[in-house]
């Protein structure tokens, strides 16, 4: 079983960044995908940005393109997101989660999810 423990979220102002990481332990990851996510108060989940444990290829939503990167440290079984530029409406508790398999914006195909970490930007 594969265990995602989110950290690095907190209270920032508009314009300013965050780092998140999810940290993986249990089972390795071979062809598995990363994800983060995030729902903000009164929204549904909705995906942020995906990248293959793989071959480090990644998609991002349009709401994050040329703000936010995520990226991975194997070596530290640990997945990153960069976020920088962000506005209020990026507040919002985020999610990791893991799949085996491809990269997808799909929140079902997603199987593992960590607890959440808040981000909550002032304008």
């Amino acid at each position: 079983q594969v265990r995602l423990v989110e950290s690095g979220g907190g209270l920032v102002q508009a314009g300013e960044s965050l780092k998140l990481s999810c940290a993986a332990s249990g089972r390795t990851f071979g062809r598995a995908a990363m994800g983060w996510f995030r729902q903000a108060p009164g929204k549904e989940r909705e995906f942020v940005a995906a990248i293959s444990w793989n071959d480090g290829s990644t998609y991002y939503a349009d709401s994050g393109k040329g703000r936010f990167t995520i990226s991975i440290d194997i070596a530290k079984n640990t997945v990153y997101l960069q976020m920088n530029s962000l506005v209020p409406e990026d507040t919002a508790v985020y999610y990791c989660a893991a799949r085996r398999g491809e990269i997808t914006t799909t929140e079902t195909w997603y199987n593992a999810w960590g607890q959440g970490t808040q981000v909550t930007v002032s304008s």
